[in-house]
Formats: structure tokens, C-alpha cells, sequence
């Protein structure tokens, strides 16, 4: 039902109301005057009655009250009129014209209690009003004292007038008035209605206008057109509607469009466009506080950190993982798991391509297909994998997982606004990745790929504090390949680069990856050996010994050329409470080697110190 309908309906409703309530109000109150002035007729007719009586009765003349009775009740209203004698009179006087006794209840009771009765009796055809009234005996000194014909006393009632007179006609009369009223008024309702309907037809057009320009401007389309025909104020709002209408398209028209190029649209699915852009912009603002943050950030793992709390206080993920892949030898480190086991198998660590979301660069969602991805151990968990690419060597996997199909629901509409943030940090990752790129440079040796002594200088105390921390071992080997400046002068500095380098490659092959290799100058390399035993620590010194030793290099002239090498060995805490005196006692020890021979492996001892050569 329109609105306009709901109006007259409502309008009708109260002057049909008003119409009934007056309607009934006026019934009420004519047939109350109706038999307010019948009774007042009746009464004043039997007062005359009353009078008529005495007079003949005074006058001697009471045979003759017949003619005067039937003259009144000759009237067209008058039904019955007739007289009764209280059982005294019948006594004195005898029952008097056909038998004036007591004909039914009504007589009986007012010739008893000496008060009027009266009594409307109403059909559906007719309505009777009935009058009975005493007549009693009255003492006033003269010739019409009723004491002085009849045997009785001062207010006895000598009889009774009873009459009854039809007023039906002034029922109907009351009726078709009330008809009229009422004709008159549904008359009025109808007038009004039609002066409404003509009235407001206009406003309710300006209303449905202004209806359908508001559910466009919901759906982000300000070019609708408000007309009207009403004049006045309605006219001035038109215009102002159309002159707002209009800035809005403008203006806001193009703001999910602009917003689009800092977020995707589709990212926000909500209807209202307004409300759209309200949380776009909020989350453009959050985006910009993060990346801002991230910034001054001091390490790549800083920034990683940042993103983990972005998943657990802005999305509320309670489970996941976060790699970081390395995209060109397709190894993924984990860098943080909220779970002691991840739901990926082992080999996913050492191969990467194993994990569908990395291989196929695109989102991985468990609930999309049974058994998805084939590197998932878990059957009773569903997952949501976003992979992001931060550059050529760099690549991030977020793992989520949950056994609750809405929180899979809640991580898949956060999918986009996830990857806002990673797209926020990449500039940045990029940026401490290649910091990072420039200090490892800064830090290894250009020839070898070896840590150089910049980078053990750095790390010194580092290591020191975990040692003492974690109470925890070093052996320190320091190496010198024997007699390597004949190498440079005999044959050329590339030979003697060809071997500087064959050594770095079996120090790399012959330590863990918890161990480092230093080129620490020239032909000089040191080795920290971390938690190692002593049988371990001669097992690597003799495998870089022997393989070293092995190698043949070509210098050019059809002949070949060996080397060896000379190792001096020192222990932390053992031979000394820092390592850096380590390193200086190794280096003690390998003078010891060279001193005696070459080509071996000496470990330090508290007897090689000459004099004052002490720490």
C-alpha cells in the first residue's frame, strides 16, 4: 500500500469515526427528548383529565364525564384513556362506567403506592408510551375540597388516570433526521477525501521522487533528476536537492573508482557505497599507520613481526604459520608458527614447490576441494594459504588453519585486506632485504663468499654473550696455506686466487651450519667450530687437512701445482675465558706449525708463549 493510500485510509477511518460517534450522539439525545416531550404531553393530559373530572364533579354533572373522555381519547396519539376508582370511591360511588376497576399491574401499583408510573414499550414497528397517574384528595377550603364528597382523608388516593399514546411517528421522525445527519457527513467525507487526493497527490509524487533519487544515491548513483509540480517551499527543496544531487555525482561519483587504484575493488562487499568508502578509507588509514610503522623498523625480522601481530590482534587468526621462501633454491624457513607442528610435511621445508599455494602463486583454500594440496599432514583441519611475492629471491606464505567452518568463512573475506598489508610491507621487505645484501657484501670476501673480519668483529660479542649465556664451547682453527707468496710470485696472482678459492669451497663443505668460516686476510682463514668434542674438532681439522692436500691446480705450463696447508687449534673457555684470546692462541699455534715443518696440525699449549708474550 503507498503511502499516499495508507494516508486517506487513515483520514477516512477517523471521520467515519467522528461521523459514528456524532451519529449516535444525536440518536441518543433526540429519542431522549423525543420521550422526554411525550411524557410531558401525557402528563399535562391527564393533568386536564384530572381536571375535567372535578369540574364536573363540582358542577354535578359526573354522569355526563363520558363525552369528555372519549373527546380525549378521540386524539389521533391517544391509544386507551380511562379512569379507576380506588375500592373507597367503589364503595361510596359503585364501580362507575363500564366498571372503573383496576385492569392491569400498573393500576394496582400506582393506586398502592399513590406515585406515577411511566413505561415505553418499543417494537420493531412501533413504540408506546404509557402514563398512569393518582389522583389524589385534596383540602383546600372550597368547593372543589374532595373531603366534602367523599369519605376520605387529605391525600388518599381516590384513583387513577391511566393513558397510553403511540409516539411512533416521532420515532421515525427521529430517524430519518438521524439518516439525514448522517448522509450529510458521509457527504463531507467525501468532499474532503477528494480535496485531499487533488492536495496531496502532488507532495506524495515530490516523496516517491525523492524515494527513488535516495535508494540511487544508496547504490552510489547521484544522477537522478528531482521534479515536482508543487510550488513554494516543496519547490525551493527540488532545487536544492537537484543543486546537491549534483556536487555529490561530482565529487563522490569518482571516489570508489580513485579508491579502487589503492584497493581492489570487490576487496569491501557491502552495498551501501557510503559506507563502502567509510571502510575503505579506514582501512587505507590502518594500511598507512602500518607501512609508516614498518618503515622505521630496523631489520626485515622486525617487520615480520609487525605482520604476525597484524594476524593475531587485527584478524583474530588463532592458528597459522608464516614462511619466508627463498625463491631461488625453493627452501622455506619458517619464521613463525603459533602451533608446535606445522600442517605441512617436512619435505615442504626443503622444497617448496611442493606447497600448491607458492607453486601456482594463488591462494589455496581447503574447503574449495578435498584434499587440495597434497603437502597438507592434516585431514581434520581446513586451511586458507596466501602466498605473496616480494621480489625475485623472496617470497611469504601465510597458513592458516581452523577446525571451525566460520572462522574458514571469516578467513576467507579477510584474504584481500591480508594481502593490503603484505602489498604495505613489500617495498619495505625489498628495502631490508637489499640492506641486508649490501652488509652481507660488506661483510663477506669478494673471492671466497667467506665472512670476513669485518663480520667477526661484529659478531664477537654476540657470540661471546650466548656462549656464556648458554655455557657453551668454541674451537677456534686458524689456517694458512704453506708458502702461498711463492705461489703469487712464481705463477701469477690467478693461481694463487684459484687456490684461495679451492680452500674456501672445502671449509664450506667440511663445517655445519652452525659453525663459520672466516677468511680472516690473505691466505689466512679461521674456523669457530661451535659445542664440538675434541675427536670432532681433529676430525674437521684433518678432513680440510687431507682434502686440501689432495687438490692439483693447473698453473698453465702443462704442470701441476699442490699445497698444503698448516692448522693451529685453540679451545674457549678451555685455553682462554674469551674468544678473542682463543683466536689469538690459535694463531700462537699455527706460528708453532710453521715454525717446525709445515704441513700440520698443532693445538695450542701454555708452553708456546715466549716471555711476556702472555695476555
Amino acid at each position: 500500500m503507498t503511502t499516499k493510500s495508507k494516508l486517506l485510509l487513515v483520514v477516512t477511518i477517523m471521520l467515519l469515526g467522528l461521523t459514528a460517534a456524532t451519529i449516535v450522539n444525536i440518536a441518543l439525545n433526540f429519542r431522549e427528548y423525543s420521550i422526554k416531550s411525550a411524557t410531558d404531553k401525557a402528563e399535562m393530559a391527564a393533568n386536564i383529565v384530572k381536571d375535567g373530572i372535578t369540574a364536573h364533579m363540582v358542577n354535578g354533572i359526573m354522569d355526563k364525564r363520558e363525552y369528555f373522555l372519549n373527546q380525549i381519547s378521540s386524539t389521533g396519539s391517544v391509544e386507551f384513556l380511562r379512569l379507576i376508582r380506588s375500592q373507597g370511591v367503589i364503595k361510596q360511588y359503585g364501580d362507575g362506567l363500564d366498571k372503573e376497576n383496576t385492569k392491569d399491574t400498573i393500576d394496582e401499583e400506582v393506586l398502592k403506592t399513590g406515585e406515577p408510573v411511566e413505561k415505553i414499550t418499543e417494537t420493531a414497528t412501533s413504540t408506546k408510551l404509557r402514563v398512569t397517574i393518582p389522583y389524589k384528595a385534596t383540602s383546600d377550603n372550597t368547593v372543589a375540597s374532595c373531603l366534602n364528597c367523599h369519605n376520605v382523608n387529605k391525600g388518599d388516593v381516590l384513583g387513577v388516570i391511566s393513558m397510553e399514546f403511540d409516539i411512533t411517528e416521532t420515532r421515525n421522525s427521529g430517524m430519518m433526521t438521524v439518516l439525514k445527519i448522517l448522509g450529510i457527513n458521509l457527504l463531507f467525507i467525501f468532499v474532503v477525501l477528494l480535496l485531499m487526493n487533488y492536495f496531496v497527490t502532488p507532495y506524495m509524487k515530490l516523496f516517491s521522487n525523492l524515494q527513488e533519487g535516495i535508494k540511487k544515491a544508496y547504490s552510489g548513483d547521484f544522477s537522478h533528476e528531482f521534479v515536482s509540480n508543487v510550488g513554494g517551499d516543496a519547490k525551493n527543496v527540488v532545487k536544492q536537492m537537484n543543486s546537491l544531487f549534483s556536487k555529490m555525482q561530482e565529487t563522490f561519483g569518482d571516489i570508489k573508482f580513485n579508491l579502487a587504484t589503492f584497493i581492489p575493488q570487490g576487496s569491501v562487499s557491502i552495498s551501501d557505497p557510503l559506507h563502502e568508502a567509510k571502510t575503505i578509507i579506514s582501512e587505507l588509514s590502518d594500511i598507512y599507520k602500518f607501512k609508516k610503522t614498518i618503515e622505521l623498523d630496523a631489520s626485515k625480522s622486525d617487520v615480520y613481526i609487525r605482520i604476525i601481530d597484524i594476524l593475531k590482534l587485527k584478524y583474530h587468526v588463532g592458528h597459522f604459520a608464516f614462511y619466508e621462501v627463498n625463491n631461488v633454491t625453493s627452501e622455506r624457513k619458517l619464521i613463525y608458527s603459533t602451533e608446535e607442528e606445522t600442517i605441512c610435511f617436512e619435505k615442504t621445508n626443503k622444497n617448496a614447490m611442493e606447497c600448491r599455494a607458492h607453486r601456482t602463486n594463488s591462494v589455496t583454500i581447503s574447503t574449495e576441494f578435498p584434499n587440495l594440496c597434497r603437502a597438507c599432514v592434516s585431514q581434520n583441519l581446513d586451511y586458507v594459504c596466501i602466498p605473496f611475492n616480494i621480489n625475485h629471491d623472496i617470497s611469504l606464505t601465510v597458513s592458516m588453519t581452523s577446525g571451525n567452518r566460520d572462522e574458514v568463512d571469516l578467513m576467507k573475506k579477510n584474504i584481500s585486506s591480508i594481502r593490503h598489508y603484505l602489498e604495505a610491507a613489500k617495498p619495505v621487505i625489498e628495502s631490508q632485504i637489499l640492506m641486508e645484501k649490501l652488509r652481507d657484501t660488506s661483510l663477506r670476501d669478494g673471492m671466497t663468499g667467506l665472512y670476513n673480519r669485518r663480520f667477526l668483529e661484529e659478531i664477537i660479542d654476540k657470540i661471546m654473550s650466548q656462549a656464556n649465556r648458554n655455557k657453551e664451547t668454541y674451537a677456534v682453527l686458524m689456517l694458512d696455506v704453506d708458502f702461498f707468496k711463492m705461489v703469487n710470485d712464481t705463477y701469477g696472482h690467478d693461481v694463487g686466487d684459484k687456490v684461495i678459492v679451492a680452500l674456501s669451497k672445502i671449509l664450506k663443505n667440511s663445517i655445519r651450519e652452525s659453525d663459520l668460516a672466516i677468511r680472516y686476510g690473505g691466505e689466512e682463514f679461521l674456523i669457530l667450530l661451535s659445542n664440538a668434542t675434541d675427536e670432532g674438532i681433529m676430525q674437521v681439522a684433518n678432513k680440510i687437512h687431507s682434502n686440501f692436500a689432495a687438490l692439483s691446480f693447473d698453473v698453465g705450463t702443462s704442470e701441476t701445482l699442490k699445497k698444503t696447508i698448516s692448522i693451529g687449534i685453540s679451545k674457549f673457555p678451555t685455553d682462554g675465558d674469551t674468544i678473542w684470546k682463543c683466536i689469538k692462541y690459535a694463531d700462537t699455534a699455527l706460528y708453532e706449525a710453521k715454525n717446525t715443518g709445515r704441513n700440520k696440525i698443532v693445538e695450542f699449549k701454555k708452553d708456546m708463549f715466549k716471555s711476556g708474550d702472555e695476555f
